[in-house]
């Protein structure tokens, strides 16, 4: 396979390896990488987000890391728009665009295109919201069924978030989520893509989460946080959310030692690794699932 000629998709959970593979492939095959990790655009958080460090900047171009604030919104309609930027920027280049991340829907929305729903007000969510939360998912989801028969099959009947979202848009625009999702296009064809999605054993997987965490305080985090609470950041931004940000403050706090530390977000990383593999095995079914000694193979066939 002419590898070049392609649009690399890397995709695999929180410290699966993917960004030094990304670097050795794109060595390989003249390639440029481009970040499809929504934690990694912030610019404030480098050490907990687990951006790559100078050296690997120096070696190979990277793009789309650490170009937001904190403080702005930054959509998956935001990075789309970056994204197909770049791309276009490496071709015209004669350089192999190498997207690499753990971010899901920035990748669905690259192959299967972005979704053009209206803005839904946010007064009109929450009285969605509150509808689901005094009468429960069992009865909310019946409910749903009533107003949207195409959902059934579609969506499974204990995903409280899917069920919210399908609801508010089918009453807000009178139209199934099905149909939006139904009507919307890629700007590039299947053929254009080379996808790769890393599947690591979870027990070795656990082992190196560990080991980074460990590492991430080593490295700096615990200050960086210090810092990044002084911005006065809202805690509905998205980088507010990042792992390890609430763990490092209750250490700051003197509620927990060192060793806590490193095991809280540890396991809260854990957590997100599964959730990652998940998303991969219900979204990526057509993905090339490769464990680590098939990506040491790929580099040896390229």
């Amino acid at each position: 396979m002419d590898f070049k000629s392609k649009i690399i998709l890397i995709y695999g959970p929180t410290a699966s390896g993917k960004s030094k593979f990304a670097i050795k492939l794109a060595k390989k095959i003249s390639g440029q990488i481009i970040n499809a990790d929504s934690m990694q655009v912030y610019r404030e958080l480098k050490v907990l987000t687990a951006r790559p460090f100078q050296k690997d900047y120096k070696s190979i171009k990277h793009h789309l890391y650490g170009i937001q604030n904190a403080k702005k919104n930054f959509s998956t309609g935001d990075w789309l728009k970056l994204a197909n930027q770049k791309i276009l920027q490496c071709k015209k280049k004669n350089k192999t665009p190498i997207l690499v991340g753990g971010t899901g829907l920035y990748f669905k929305a690259l192959t299967d295109g972005l979704v053009n729903i209206p803005t839904i007000p946010i007064s009109f969510r929450n009285k969605v919201r509150n509808l689901h939360k005094r009468i429960g998912q069992k009865k909310f989801f019946l409910k749903l069924l009533k107003i949207d028969p195409l959902i059934k099959d579609r969506i499974n009947s204990l995903d409280a978030q899917r069920s919210i979202r399908a609801y508010e848009i089918k009453s807000f625009t009178k139209k199934s989520i099905i149909s939006w999702f139904k009507n919307t296009k890629s700007d590039y064809d299947h053929n254009d893509f080379f996808k790769i999605c890393i599947d690591f054993p979870r027990e070795d997987l656990i082992e190196r989460i560990n080991k980074r965490s460990e590492n991430m305080i080593k490295l700096g985090a615990i200050l960086e946080v210090k810092k990044f609470i002084k911005l006065k950041v809202s805690k509905n931004k998205s980088l507010s959310k990042a792992i390890g940000i609430s763990e490092i403050k209750q250490y700051l706090q003197k509620k927990i030692q060192t060793e806590q530390l490193i095991e809280k977000i540890s396991i809260k990383t854990r957590q997100y690794a599964k959730r990652q593999s998940t998303w991969a095995r219900g979204n990526m079914k057509d993905w090339n699932k490769v464990n680590p000694d098939g990506l040491h193979k790929l580099l040896k066939k390229i």
